[in-house]
């Protein structure tokens, strides 16, 4: 096992690592949810179309994804410790770099840089939650995780663009080296993490260990799920400030979102540690597109009132955030322990890669058509996938029976 006997009775937040996570968690997706919606609004400033503003939370993720896969190298060649802090430095201290430039190459360089750094946190932080937590109750921890990552996001990303616009963008970006301050957090979950990597996981015997391509065929779908999800995720989170219905309503359409996507990725971990999470995905994906479909109409030039938008977007979230928990849950359940790091990497390839494509489709399909019609595009996908995962669930279902310790 990953942890002590003694760690299996105490409290999540008292188990030893997982308060350094929680707060390298706080600082870096602060970093993360601060300019996530305000650098394409300083590219808007600095000349850019939809396009242009697009592709910049669009090279920020394919950045992301790119360094994502080197991750589980460098855990192994670096150690956590050096690996973590590299991360939040490089994810937080280029943020002082925006202020020199508005044109859309210097922000994009900003962006990809940026985007090595949160490649490391991310699939560090997914894959801490496994080492730190046994697996009877990862469910629940990574409700926990998932508060401490979405916090930041639920108040920062619908007031970042407020305060760059009403205050000053400079503010916004001093604000967003915030990941630079959990370098000492980092240091310590590091310290845990390495060494719980120097005990090693041992093997249980039960069976053969299933090869690498087996593997990443067994996290396809949790992968597509997410992507699924997180497409539409980031064209909201990207675009609200560019909706027609002003700043005032974009930032209430993002509290809501990120409200119900924090709450509902807490409250569905007692449930998928219960019951498994296959039977959520499908009726949740369906949700997301409902949710899509009131924004989609709600932004036409002859739809309802900006109420509606608000209400889509935090439909949205409640699908975003659970479908986050459970699809993780079952891309753990889907390998074995000593291949966390690889579940974490290809879990969070899934999400970037959907939050990089919502920004950059949506972006271009607005450019040409509108956002209704961009909007509509990734509510298709998701009805899409949720056939998909309703017809392949049930393998993905009996995987996670046997590995969660379903009651």
């Amino acid at each position: 096992m990953s942890t002590t006997p003694t760690d299996h009775d105490l409290p999540i937040l008292r188990v030893p690592g997982v308060r350094a996570l929680l707060w390298t968690s706080v600082f870096g997706f602060a970093g993360y949810a601060l300019l996530l919606p305000t650098a394409p609004l300083w590219a808007i400033r600095g000349g850019a179309d939809e396009g242009g503003a697009g592709l910049v939370n669009a090279v920020l993720m394919l950045a992301t994804v790119a360094v994502q896969t080197t991750v589980p190298w460098s855990l192994r060649r670096l150690g956590w410790r050096t690996t973590l802090s590299i991360g939040v430095l490089l994810l937080g201290l280029p943020s002082f770099a925006l202020m020199l430039t508005d044109q859309l190459a210097g922000i994009l360089a900003v962006s990809a840089v940026r985007g090595a750094g949160f490649a490391i946190l991310t699939v560090c932080g997914a894959s801490a939650v496994a080492s730190l937590v046994d697996a009877t109750r990862r469910g629940r921890a990574i409700g926990v995780y998932g508060l401490a990552v979405a916090a930041p996001q639920l108040f920062l990303v619908p007031s970042a663009a407020w305060i760059a616009e009403s205050i000053d963008f400079r503010v916004v970006f001093v604000l967003g080296a915030a990941p630079a301050l959990a370098v000492p957090f980092a240091a310590a979950l590091g310290r845990r993490l390495d060494d719980i990597a120097e005990a090693g996981v041992p093997d249980t015997g039960d069976e053969a260990r299933p090869g690498r391509g087996r593997m990443l065929l067994a996290l396809a779908l949790p992968s597509l799920v997410l992507l699924a999800v997180t497409t539409p995720g980031g064209a909201l989170l990207t675009f609200a400030p560019q909706f027609r219905h002003g700043s005032t309503v974009a930032v209430l359409g993002l509290l809501g979102f990120t409200a119900a996507a924090a709450l509902s990725r807490w409250l569905v971990g007692g449930p998928a540690d219960r019951f498994g999470p296959s039977r959520f995905i499908s009726p949740l994906l369906a949700l997301c597109a409902g949710g899509l479909a009131l924004c989609a109409w709600s932004l036409t030039e002859t739809g309802p009132g900006p109420a509606v938008l608000a209400a889509g977007m935090t439909v949205v979230g409640v699908a975003y955030g659970s479908l986050q928990n459970l699809t993780l849950v079952t891309a753990f359940a889907a390998v074995p322990d000593r291949d966390r790091s690889l579940a974490s990497a290809v879990w969070n390839i899934g999400f970037d890669t959907g939050t990089g494509l919502g920004s950059l489709v949506v972006g271009f399909i607005a450019a040409g058509t509108s956002f209704s019609v961009g909007l509509l595009t990734t509510a298709a996908l998701c009805v899409v996938i949720a056939v998909v995962a309703l017809v392949g669930g049930g393998s993905a279902g009996r995987v996670v029976g046997r590995t969660s310790g379903d009651r």
